[in-house]
């Protein structure tokens, strides 16, 4: 079975907007209650996880009565009719006002023809928030209409202006409005629809003809997400729309070889990562080579067995940059040490975040099998260390403990940065140093210690990719941390910082790998890992169109910086071997 996820699924420009703003106020709230007025968006998800951070939906005007005076809240993305928004100012609340600015242009035109005496038609649907609040800005010339017959039934108005739900469906729009305009030749007709919304649904029917069935992820009381599903089964094909990836259990999807995700403008990401990767594991039956291959490379990316097997690869690189002698016991060490670590890190952040990530989930559904093969990895990376020496037990064991005192709270409640963990950028320092200690310097204990510019160069190349690989990571993560509020370094210096310094990093490296053969501080071998900065650059260039691609495959790209690492030096070994011959 092949999935393929739409580029536009998930938040649209209106609701990362909304959803930015309000977490920026929860950021800086200290103990106060923040309000929004209605749930900020349709997903009930995204509005338990705003709730545990202090954001708390009101359902409406009397609901006012029940929140202290002087609070401050904000008005949702669908927005709301100006008398409800002037009676929240009388009553002294404070106001943030978090409309899309596509609806507020439908709020001028509304305004500004209800005003000049239009009756305004406004296509959409009767309840919904948006259109509640634009029949506000019409007053009494407003008529909320969804057919041809209610058209039909209209009087003989002489001024009409026509408009849309930002989040209609463009082809039932169209065909009213031909209709308004047989009814009404004079009639000012506007597209109002959401250029989002259409590219969409333009992609949604696509995806559909593709397909031989249709997942569509969001709330169920989502109007643009069941407009999504009303337009796939148009195409005849099998759509589902579900809210997670809990209600895949028991759905039969081996006759199914294609399958199409789409998701509603209010689906946060990691939701629609989460189904995209459970359909993929429910595959049906592949007997193509390479479909199998790219199974178990989706399973050792999940179960952080490929970020061990990225461990020795970097292991074995910077044993030939120092020009040490090739040795099976270091890669294991640091084999085993990250893949316990990692694991073990998995569990912590899954309790902190209460989201799941495709690899979490997994490991909270076999809890005591991963926990026990963490700890076996870590107590085997201390073991065989101890066979190479005293000295590498005791680095690996000390940075061991760090990493135990890292995760370990130090300050009391209430204090903006609890543990060493909370500081931005903290994970991605203390990763890439954890990784560049066991890739670089154990395997240096292991003979007569020498410190000099080699084992320099080697640090700082390894200590750099996993820097970049971490922190691109995080980006990934940036909409589930910044709902949390963990502070990693994208959330708190922003994404298009984070990747200028990484793409600085990047070129710091080439400069590296470029500089230290010169100067006597590594091998050749140094001149072959341009390869694997240049994979960084190529990663790069996916995360700028990481729409289309599931967080499982981003991830396993982003990890083979390391097998790409790996491989080169392996090349350029058998190439020296075949001069030496």
């Amino acid at each position: 079975m092949v999935v393929k996820l739409a580029k536009t699924a998930g938040f649209c420009m209106g609701v990362k907007r909304a959803v930015d703003m309000v977490l920026e106020i929860a950021s800086n709230k200290g103990q106060e209650t923040i309000y929004t007025y209605g749930p900020l968006i349709h997903n009930p998800q995204t509005i338990e996880l705003l709730r545990q951070r202090g954001v708390e939906p009101v359902g409406g005007p009397e609901e006012l009565e029940r929140i202290p005076p002087g609070s401050l809240i904000v008005i949702r993305a669908h927005g709301i009719p100006p008398q409800e928004k002037r009676n929240i100012e009388e009553k002294g609340f404070k106001i943030v006002d978090a409309t899309c600015p596509r609806v507020t242009r439908v709020q001028l035109i509304i305004r500004k023809y209800a005003s000049a005496g239009f009756k305004v038609l406004i296509v959409g649907d009767p309840g919904h928030p948006e259109v509640n609040g634009l029949l506000g800005f019409a007053g009494e010339n407003g008529i909320i209409i969804g057919s041809s017959e209610e058209i039909q039934r209209l009087e003989d108005y002489k001024k009409v202006c026509l408009v849309a739900q930002t989040t209609q469906s463009m082809g039932t729009y169209n065909f009213l409005a031909g209709k308004v305009k047989e009814k009404f030749p004079d009639a000012v007709i506007f597209d109002t629809i959401c250029d989002t919304t259409e590219e969409r649904q333009a992609e949604v029917e696509t995806l559909a003809d593709e397909s031989d069935a249709v997942f569509v992820v969001g709330g169920k009381n989502s109007a643009n997400t069941k407009r999504l599903v009303e337009i796939a089964r148009t195409k005849g094909k099998p759509t589902f729309h579900i809210e997670t990836a809990d209600e895949l259990a028991g759905l039969d999807m081996e006759s199914y070889s294609r399958i199409g995700v789409s998701a509603g403008a209010s689906t946060p990401n990691w939701i629609i990562d989460r189904v995209v990767d459970h359909l993929n594991i429910k595959s049906g039956k592949q007997k193509k080579f390479l479909y199998r291959l790219f199974k178990i490379w989706v399973f050792a990316v999940r179960n952080d067995l490929y970020s061990a097997i990225g461990a020795g690869c970097l292991t074995f690189t910077a044993m030939l940059m120092q020009e040490i002698t090739l040795s099976l016991k270091p890669v294991l060490v640091a084999s085993f040490y990250v893949y316990g670590m990692h694991v073990l890190n998995r569990f912590i952040n899954r309790k902190k975040s209460n989201i799941s990530s495709f690899r979490e989930e997994s490991y909270l559904t076999h809890e005591k099998l991963y926990l026990t093969l963490a700890g076996f990895s870590i107590v085997g990376a201390l073991g065989i260390s101890s066979t190479i020496g005293f000295l590498p037990f005791l680095v690996l064991f000390s940075i061991s403990l760090l990493g135990a005192i890292y995760n370990m709270r130090l300050l009391p409640s209430g204090s903006r940065f609890r543990s060493l963990r909370d500081i931005p950028g903290s994970k991605n320092g203390s990763t890439a140093f954890a990784w560049a200690v066991a890739a670089v310097f154990l395997p240096r204990l292991g003979g007569p210690p020498v410190y000099d510019c080699a084992l320099i160069a080697a640090f700082f190349f390894v200590a750099g990719i996993v820097f970049v690989r971490s922190a691109m990571s995080d980006m990934l993560e940036i909409q589930r941390d910044r709902l949390i509020g963990q502070e990693t370094l994208p959330v708190f210096i922003g994404e298009k910082k984070t990747l200028v310094m990484l793409k600085v990093i990047g070129g710091g490296l080439m400069l590296l790998l470029f500089v230290s053969p010169l100067m006597g501080c590594s091998t050749s071998v140094a001149y072959i890992q341009f390869l694997s900065v240049f994979y960084l650059w190529i990663c790069f260039w996916l995360y700028d169109r990481r729409s289309a691609i599931s967080g499982v495959v981003l991830e396993g790209f982003l990890e083979s910086s390391y097998i790409v690492a790996g491989a080169g030096s392996l090349i350029w070994l058998e190439v020296i071997g075949v001069f030496a011959r």
